[in-house]
C-alpha cells in the first residue's frame, strides 16, 4: 500500500509539472489552460488524499501494536 500511495503521488506530482507549462498566462480561463488548471487542482487533491491515506494507515498501524 505504501508503494502505491508513493507512486500515485509521483505522478500527481508529474501532472502538475506537465500541466503548469500548458498554461497560457495571458488567458488562463479560456480554452485548454482552463483543462490544465482543472488537472492541477485534481493533481493537488490527490496528493492531499494520499497524505491523509498513509497517515491514516501510520495511526491504525501503531494502535494495533499498542493492544
Amino acid at each position: 500500500m505504501k508503494i502505491l500511495t508513493v507512486l500515485l503521488s509521483i505522478v500527481a506530482l508529474a501532472l502538475i509539472v506537465f500541466n503548469f507549462t500548458k498554461i497560457d498566462f495571458n488567458a488562463p480561463f479560456e480554452g485548454d489552460s482552463m483543462i490544465a488548471l482543472i488537472t492541477i487542482v485534481a493533481s493537488f487533491c490527490v496528493i492531499i488524499m494520499m497524505s491523509i491515506l498513509r497517515v491514516s494507515k501510520r495511526i491504525e498501524q501503531k494502535t494495533k501494536g499498542s493492544k
